[in-house]
């Protein structure tokens, strides 16, 4: 049993960058940590930020790692975002898009296709062959008036190497040149936590959010009225809490420590 300011735990949102892996390194016995999860009946939802993979390579890559787990478990920024266009566009249909693969292929499950020619609107995210040619391509789009979205803030990304510029540092080069704020829809924002909490079935109060960033998963957590916890294997330090509002819940130096909670 996990017990989190008196409130007995029966899910968990999970983070992955920076909680379970730093790249290809996982940052602990991942198969481990999973069977603890089901030793003590605890569901989890892996949510993320980064739109770089699609849903199946991320079940493939906790596979290679010994976990298994469902589709239906994952939850992304890709989603997040082509949610929110569709909010925006019901009828689907063609829009300029600039990102990775997974985000060409989420937002085509949601009815949308690339296409220079008359989009609705400018989709952006991070890839990682991201170039200037397609930052200029991008900015010029989104200067011709068209709604600007993009699927989250985060400005760097954990790996062994160091944190290394993640989306948001694509989108503040966007957002400089063209003079026009992005719709954002990763974390902090609550379509994310909302699924999450959707498919976990379970109250907020009686689920975790686990991560390594304050200003998306700590504070989403803490908007969504779960209870948080904040890992010290990624982005932020115990020092960045100095000057940080909401407080998480609890904080721990690895994810396999909740299993060593008193």
């Amino acid at each position: 049993m996990i017990r989190v300011k008196n409130s007995v735990i029966k899910a968990a949102i999970l983070d992955m960058d920076g909680v379970l892996w730093r790249s290809q390194t996982p940052l602990c016995d991942l198969f481990a940590l999973f069977a603890n999860f089901d030793k003590h009946s605890i569901s989890v939802v892996l949510a993320t930020n980064n739109g770089t993979n699609s849903i199946s390579q991320y079940v493939d890559k906790l596979k290679g790692f010994g976990v298994t787990v469902d589709q239906s478990q994952v939850v992304t920024s890709t989603m997040a975002v082509s949610y929110l266009v569709k909010k925006h566009f019901p009828q689907g249909g063609p829009v300029y898009i600039s990102g990775s693969q997974a985000l060409i292929d989420t937002m085509a499950e949601y009815g949308f296709y690339h296409s220079k020619e008359n989009p609705q609107a400018v989709v952006a995210g991070l890839s990682w062959d991201c170039n200037f040619e397609s930052i200029k391509n991008t900015s010029l789009m989104i200067q011709k008036g068209l709604l600007f979205f993009f699927t989250n803030p985060d400005p760097t990304y954990p790996t062994p190497e160091g944190n290394v510029p993640g989306a948001g540092t694509l989108l503040a080069a966007l957002e400089t040149a063209t003079g026009v704020k992005a719709m954002l829809a990763g974390k902090p924002l609550p379509f994310i936590f909302e699924v999450a909490l959707e498919r976990l079935k379970t109250l907020p109060s009686e689920t975790i959010v686990v991560g390594d960033r304050l200003n998306t998963d700590i504070q989403g957590g803490y908007d969504a009225h779960c209870k948080t916890v904040f890992v010290l294997t990624g982005v932020n330090t115990r020092e960045d809490l100095n000057n940080w509002s909401p407080q998480p819940d609890l904080i721990i130096d690895n994810i396999q420590d909740l299993f060593n909670i008193k």
